[in-house]
């Protein structure tokens, strides 16, 4: 099933012939007093539009440094002594320059990278092709707690769907790092004490495996005028994540490097239909809209982490947010409302950026234990009332119909059994492709306005 998204009623006001610009301009104020719309800017976006410019190909938001294990349970570092981290990630565009975005958001204090390498990776831990990465002109730099960096650019092909290995030696003792704590990915790391291995083809010294991404954030590729970047943005459905028991945990190990998030499908369909979109992944496993989760790997709450994860990624033109059930079902429990106030305020940020916006409706659970009939008996009645909203609504871009295309045709509060995981909250690989095939290409295929 395919649902069509709703067009704005202002979307194509800047096609409009110039002598109609007083009236156009005046009957948007008048909608924006009587509405609440903000819209998007119709001024020329100079990164876009006419010239080459850097893409986000790749992203992961950051979740904490905090939590002990990794999705799938075993342990991460807790304090980090001269070793090297070999980050395993998949671009989603090609381009023969690089730009690669680190972070220490979570950090407690400063974090050295003291030498940080790009190449490809071949099997495992091991890389081929590798060149140093710089910054400012150094390949050494510091890196504040709760600050991200971005490199300079790297003359280095990239491959759509060819996995990269970043690595990143810290000299120095430090504590826990930064990580997106579900990657759906398998990365590597040396042990404390095994020094500079960033230049290192083989793979046997990177002893320790792990499923998180520890300290890489983002990477841009150099594109072609008129390519540009959607960000899909919410929990650990936009995420990926393939719960293996009831209760959710450990996320199913069968899932790892496969690709198998809604983001991914969503990309496959976009470079088959030969659209120039990369679309990056800003989702983070049970984070809520308007509550914070902070120390821990829920991550800050989508409203106050919205501006960071999503509108400031490169060449970003709009932002899919799918998000809302787990301010349902985890404590403490948000009203439809409260749920509803969130949307308006991200619509509104992405306005004044000048980006699209488009809502996805919010899959049933009501037999789920989370989210569902253990910790949240009456959620399907503020599910209801959401997605009411969301379809009804005239704020955003468009609306992507996740709920319809993935529920029972039975029993409307809860997934179909083929698309679901064990948890009966989370899609499986074939519902999180369905859920790639209910958005409608041609509107996210848009170029901004030029």
């Amino acid at each position: 099933m395919k649902t069509k998204l709703q067009g704005s009623p202002f979307q194509r006001a800047d096609s409009l012939p110039a002598a109609l610009g007083a009236a156009v301009t005046a009957a948007v104020i008048a909608a924006t007093v009587m509405t609440g719309y903000i819209p998007a800017t119709a001024q020329p976006n100079d990164q876009l539009c006419g010239r080459e410019h850097f893409v986000a190909s790749w992203a992961a938001a950051p979740t904490d440094s905090l939590t002990p294990l990794d999705a799938a349970g075993a342990p991460v570092p807790m304090a980090v002594d001269d070793q090297t981290f070999r980050m395993v990630i998949t671009p989603h565009l090609g381009g023969e320059q690089l730009r690669l975005h680190l972070t220490n958001r979570f950090g407690p204090g400063p974090v050295t990278f003291a030498e940080v390498t790009v190449g490809e990776q071949t099997e495992g831990a091991a890389a081929t092709g590798i060149h140093p990465v710089t910054f400012d002109g150094n390949r050494s730099i510091t890196v504040p707690a709760g600050e991200d960096i971005v490199s300079d650019p790297l003359s280095f092909t990239v491959t759509s769907a060819q996995p990269l290995a970043v690595s990143i030696h810290i000299a120095e003792s430090a504590g826990p790092p930064t990580k997106h704590w579900n990657a759906n990915a398998t990365s590597y790391y040396s042990p404390p004490g095994s020094g500079n291995l960033t230049g290192r083809t083989a793979a046997n010294q990177f002893t320790s495996r792990t499923g998180s991404w520890f300290y890489v954030r983002a990477l841009d590729v150099l594109a072609s005028a008129g390519t540009h970047s959607v960000v899909a943005f919410g929990d650990s459905i936009t995420d990926g994540f393939v719960g293996s028991t009831p209760m959710g945990i450990p996320v199913d190990r069968a899932v790892a490097d496969t690709d198998s998030r809604y983001p991914d499908f969503l990309q496959r369909r976009l470079d088959h239909a030969g659209i120039p979109v990369s679309v990056v992944n800003a989702g983070i496993g049970s984070n809520r809209v308007v509550t914070g989760g902070e120390p821990f790997l829920f991550g800050p709450s989508a409203v106050a982490r919205f501006e960071r994860d999503a509108l400031s990624l490169a060449g970003v033109s709009g932002v899919l947010v799918q998000e809302g059930i787990n301010d349902l079902g985890l404590p403490p429990p948000a009203t439809a409302a409260q749920v509803i106030a969130g949307y308006e305020q991200l619509i509104t940020a992405a306005r004044r950026a000048g980006k699209k916006i488009w809502l996805g409706t919010v899959l049933p659970a009501s037999d789920a234990l989370v989210d569902g009939v253990l910790l949240a008996p009456d959620s399907e009645k503020h599910r209801q009332e959401i997605n009411t909203w969301i379809r009804t609504q005239r704020l955003t871009d468009g609306v992507v119909d996740f709920d319809a295309a993935l529920r029972d045709p039975g029993n409307l509060s809860i997934l179909r059994a083929d698309y679901s995981s064990p948890d009966r909250l989370h899609p499986n690989p074939a519902g999180y492709r369905a859920m790639a095939d209910t958005v409608e290409l041609s509107t996210i295929a848009q170029h901004p306005h030029c």
